[in-house]
């Protein structure tokens, strides 16, 4: 299962990292796939053996130093 999240804040690799390792210690994920774009909001893939809970991914990337983009916002 694949969930999609829009993450703002990353601007390089060093951001990516630290947003994967959080993300990977959720007990459900299998791989997180990042799509950085440093104009704004990245793109996130998370995979997973069943549903995540989307605010285990928004404690994870707070714990990283970023935050979830909010649900319709134009970044």
């Amino acid at each position: 299962m694949q969930t999609t999240f829009s993450v703002d804040g990353m601007t390089c690799g060093h951001c990516v990292r630290h947003v994967t390792a959080e993300l990977m210690a959720i007990a459900e994920v299998s791989d997180v796939q990042v799509e950085l774009n440093t104009g704004g909001s990245s793109l996130v893939v998370v995979t997973s053996d069943t549903a995540v809970d989307p605010d285990a991914v928004a404690a994870a990337v707070d714990e990283a130093g970023y935050q979830l983009t909010p649900p319709g916002s134009l970044l």
